[in-house]
């Protein structure tokens, strides 16, 4: 196991002294299956599904119920089994959404399976198995944006390194940690086989030094699986230690802190031979292709000014109403409720009661965050520099900030706003409390569907 002292990507921050994530670190997943589950068709921006199941229809927990609709949609499976009472559109977010309500009707009972014990024999599967696996399995990132795994692992580029991304560096989190702690087999194994899939030379476990319990428990599963025998002498599997300093669990972050490379501008990991997967993407992996059961659940950290933050096992369209009710309610009577963690998690709610639905679970949804409200208005740029100090994408976020709000999208352009990563950083430091990463983050959409139409007229 490597440590690395020396932090390689530029800017960056420490926005907390680790205290926030004390609040659910020790707190062992529960498992939590509701009497009804809501799932949309969408479960990421841009990645529609086409349900295609009716009202009254029975329905097994696994069971493929959406095909993929756009570019940016893995396959859609019953959570549960039961009956599907509606297909109607909710509100989730903000957005209506076409979503399939179903009843749960019987309990669902944990298979003992080998892969979540020790390290397995997977020699037999074929690269071709793995890729068809991911993508019939429905995994998409769980880390992110939710970018179907196995349109990463297809490509055509050479492939010589595979990032596994357990960082976990946004503030409050805590769900890939007790996946890693209490996972550990089965991600293991999961890691080997996504190892496999990409064709790479190596894969690393990258980590944040402020985990160093999971890192020594991934340690020793590696140690066991390479005395045990399961370890082929071709796979190379390395628990990486990396400085905590956020964003390090972005992909290009992570990726020059690893490897020293970097991604070129309107570039992907690919470009540079890299892929990068969440560790639960990689547990998903193993239950998907050791266990036949394709991405239906994942684990949720219920954290902030809740009464009991906790780490809740649950399946995809759990209501994050009754999570929150299950950690307890909230306990400030003024507050902001955000799905995902404080950095790049939008905000569902203020003052929330917990009267009314907030949002359902999806594959990439992380975590429910209940923060005080904090009042403060915008003030007028002081000029310090502090918002291009830490931006790890190399911008300059006050000036695109100006730029956009005099629309010219000329100069954002100019600018590289298409490079922004939205990790929140610029408007964290600010003194000014100006939401310097909203605007940024729209100018890089608004340059980005500049490019695109130039492109279309090109062609």
């Amino acid at each position: 196991m490597q440590i690395k002292q020396k932090p390689v990507f530029p800017g960056g921050i420490h926005p907390t002294d680790g205290s926030d994530k004390e609040l659910s670190m020790e707190a062992a997943i529960q498992p939590y299956w509701p009497e009804t589950v809501t799932i949309l068709s969408e479960q990421s921006f841009g990645g529609k599904c086409r349900i295609l199941v009716n009202p009254g229809d029975s329905v097994k927990e696994g069971q493929l119920i959406g095909e993929p609709d756009a570019f940016m949609a893995a396959p859609l499976h019953a959570s549960v089994t039961g009956t599907v009472l509606e297909v109607k559109e909710v509100a989730n977010q903000g957005r209506n959404i076409l979503s399939c309500v179903i009843r749960r009707e019987e309990e669902h009972t944990e298979p003992d399976a080998a892969y979540c014990h020790e390290p397995v024999n997977i020699r037999d599967i074929s690269r071709e198995e793995i890729l068809k696996g991911l993508r019939d399995g429905g995994l998409t990132g769980m880390g992110g944006a939710g970018f179907p795994t196995h349109k990463k692992y297809e490509t055509d580029k050479p492939i010589d390194a595979l990032l596994i991304n357990g960082a976990e560096c946004e503030p409050f989190l805590t769900c890939d940690y007790r996946l890693m702690l209490e996972n550990g087999y089965a991600l293991i194994n999961g890691v080997r086989l996504l190892l496999k899939g990409s064709g790479a030379q190596k894969a690393y476990i990258c980590l944040e030094d402020n985990k160093p319990r999971a890192a020594e428990h991934l340690w020793n599963i590696l140690k066991q699986a390479g005395e045990s025998g399961a370890l082929d002498a071709g796979e190379h599997v390395e628990v990486k230690m990396l400085p905590t300093k956020y964003p390090q669990g972005g992909e290009r972050q992570l990726i020059q802190a690893v490897l020293s490379r970097e991604v070129p501008m309107g570039g992907l990991p690919a470009d540079v031979g890299v892929i990068v997967s969440n560790v639960g993407t990689a547990r998903a992996a193993a239950d998907v292709i050791l266990g036949q059961m394709p991405l239906i659940r994942r684990i949720v950290t219920v954290t902030g000014s809740v009464k009991h933050p906790g780490n809740y096992l649950v399946p995809i369209g759990t209501s994050a109403r009754e999570l929150v009710q299950l950690a307890g309610g909230v306990t400030v009577e003024k507050n902001r409720v955000i799905a995902g963690g404080p950095m790049t998690g939008p905000c569902v709610a203020s003052d929330w009661k917990g009267e009314e639905e907030l949002f359902y679970v999806t594959k990439n949804t992380s975590g429910i965050l209940v923060l005080p409200d904090s009042a403060y208005e915008e003030q007028p740029c002081i000029r310090c520099g502090g918002c291009e100090n830490v931006c790890p994408a190399g911008l300059v976020p006050y000036q695109i900030d100006f730029a956009f709000l005099e629309e010219d999208y000329d100069l954002c352009e100019k600018l590289f706003a298409s490079e922004c990563i939205a990790c929140g950083c610029c408007s964290y430091i600010c003194p000014a409390k100006r939401e310097l990463t909203v605007r940024t983050r729209m100018a890089r959409d608004m340059v980005k569907q500049r490019m695109r139409e130039r492109a279309v007229k090109k062609a």
